[in-house]
């Protein structure tokens, strides 16, 4: 599997529970229908940076198309070893699935990975990620934002203060 060790990472990340960030790529790390430049990702980066705990797992459609390696290669040396993998691709059987696809990829992983543990989703598309209190919605228009980084770092910090409990897979 993609699934990187815990002995791949930094060793100061280690007593600490792990916030897994579900993340998407278009809308996010550029806006959606410009170029593919990742213009929005350093800035991403620079929260991460921030909080050791998190780790990477790509949510987005690119994860389909290209190795867990090449998709890391986009993000800065020293944030790759934090992009542990990809989420798991559900195929809907009929529209009605298509609500809430990403969450229950998400999920999907969460059971198999790390049952326990945090996580938080960053995307453009609300109707992927029915639990919001979860989601850092950006803006298809412009990608990630400062605004974005603020609540962000806000919900990385309530989950340091243990003021959001982990849920149950089927939340």
């Amino acid at each position: 599997m993609h699934q990187k060790t815990p002995e791949n990472l930094p060793a100061e990340t280690a007593a600490i529970s792990p916030v897994y960030v579900f993340l998407d790529f278009d809308g996010v790390t550029h806006p959606w229908g410009e170029a593919e430049d990742f213009r929005c990702l350093p800035l991403l980066e620079s929260v991460l940076r921030e909080y050791p705990e998190t780790r990477v797992v790509i949510a987005s459609d690119w994860r389909t198309l290209f190795s867990l390696t090449k998709l890391a290669a986009r993000f800065a040396e020293d944030i790759r070893p934090r992009v542990v993998d990809c989420s798991p691709t559900i195929f809907p059987r009929n529209p009605n699935e298509l609500y809430g696809l990403r969450e229950r990829e998400a999920r999907q992983w969460l059971e198999r990975r790390a049952p326990d543990a945090q996580w938080l989703a960053i995307d453009d598309a609300p109707g992927n990620w029915p639990t919001r209190p979860r989601l850092v919605l950006t803006d298809f228009k412009q990608g990630f934002t400062d605004e974005d980084a603020g609540r962000l770092r806000r919900m990385l910090d309530a989950f340091r203060a243990g003021e959001v409990q982990a849920e149950a897979a089927a939340g």
